[in-house]
């Protein structure tokens, strides 16, 4: 439950710097658009980093090299 509770609060963090950046009033309609627009590229990032981490993170070599010489 805690850990729902930190991703829910991480994606409205997330929305109010977009929110902020952007100096977007939400009682525009054009605005709301704009900002699920924006949100979405966030999300849509968000994946593409974590996928190029986790890859990144793959592919590295983790175990030590082996010692001919003992």
């Amino acid at each position: 439950m805690k850990i729902l509770i930190i991703f829910i609060m991480f994606f409205l963090i997330g929305a109010f710097f977009i929110i902020s950046e952007n100096n977007l009033a939400l009682n525009k309609t054009g605005n709301v658009d704009k900002t699920i627009g924006l949100y979405y590229l966030w999300i849509s990032h968000l994946f593409d980093n974590t996928l190029a981490i986790t890859g990144n993170v793959v592919r590295m070599s983790w175990l030590p090299e082996k010692n001919e010489t003992g």
